[in-house]
């Protein structure tokens, strides 16, 4: 209260980190409760806005030379990474929607979080570098992940308009810089038919949860010292009969997944995951260890796939 002299003027926090860092404050706070406000929770709104920004920046830069009106894949040709990661987007857009409609705030700017750190930095677009930075420009591999990555990128821009108001017009002006503005759009009401069905859910539920116990592996080899990145990593799996059908699915595109230069699938009595270090050569462009590198006399440097890519038709890629 002001007779007690606790207060924070609106004008110091604005003119300290910026509007937008008070307004993604008010709606990160629950305004049924007691408003709370420090230095210290300053920074950490600060750090969940620098969280989405970079977000932003990532998904703005990938589809720099993306035209959906020219280069969009239709949503069941879509790669299955892609559909999953789209169908994962909108059961979060959907929450956003429920949430405005109810005027609570603070959820959807700790979903918006969520959904940023976790599931965009910490899976899809972790993922998805390797597609963007290794396959050819134009290539079916490529324009599948721009595709998913412009509907999230515009979607995403619409919930957060409300709240990161500035943010989402700057954001909005690069991709349509003919538009008036972001406000003038609403957020779709329908979804895409993406051919998800409860089976494919499941499917991805299995291949991230072997994803989550690989990465704890790799950690445990990384500060052994038997490897530097993951992709030093080759893994063998022993999967349980129901798991092995879901891993088996993607078939070479399972190392995609999980960011390492092999992954050898088995069929097992009990779940068992094993990292070893490659004994490959590094490809001196995707940085995957393959015994295929050097196979072409022109380009010693460059493993089997990253000459086809560059020089050929492309790497023969379906799922990830």
């Amino acid at each position: 209260s002001k007779s007690k002299g606790n207060v924070v003027a609106p004008q110091k926090v604005s003119s300290t980190y910026g509007a937008e860092i008070l307004r993604l404050w008010v709606g990160a706070t629950d305004y049924s409760g007691e408003l709370s406000i420090s230095d210290e929770i300053l920074k950490r709104v600060v750090e969940s806005y620098r969280r989405i920004r970079n977000t932003l920046r990532f998904l703005l830069a990938n589809t720099a030379d993306f035209d959906a009106a020219k280069d969009a894949v239709p949503p069941r040709e879509l790669f299955e990474l892609d559909r999953h990661a789209l169908a994962v987007a909108h059961s979060y857009f959907a929450e956003f929607a429920a949430a405005y409609e109810r005027f609570e705030f603070h959820p959807i700017v700790q979903q918006l979080q969520t959904f940023c750190s976790e599931e965009l930095g910490g899976f899809y677009l972790d993922v998805l570098k390797d597609r963007l930075y290794t396959a050819a420009r134009t290539s079916p591999a490529r324009r599948s992940a721009q595709t998913a990555l412009a509907l999230i990128r515009n979607e995403m821009l619409k919930f957060m308009a409300p709240v990161l108001s500035f943010t989402a017009e700057e954001a909005w002006r690069i991709i349509h810089p003919q538009d008036a503005s972001i406000f003038v759009h609403t957020w779709r009401k329908e979804v895409a038919d993406l051919g998800v069905t409860p089976e494919f859910v499941a499917k991805w539920d299995v291949i991230r949860s072997y994803r989550s116990e690989l990465l704890k592996r790799l950690e445990e080899a990384r500060e052994a010292g038997e490897i530097g990145s993951s992709l030093q990593a080759e893994v063998d799996i022993a999967a349980l009969p129901g798991d092995y059908e879901a891993l088996t699915s993607l078939g070479d595109d399972l190392r995609f997944v999980f960011i390492t230069s092999a992954a050898r699938v088995t069929q097992g009595t009990e779940r068992l995951i094993r990292v070893t270090r490659s004994a490959q050569r590094k490809c001196e462009r995707c940085w995957h260890y393959r015994a295929d590198v050097g196979s072409d006399a022109v380009h010693a440097g460059l493993c089997g796939r990253c000459v086809a890519n560059l020089f050929g038709p492309g790497e023969p890629r379906a799922f990830a």
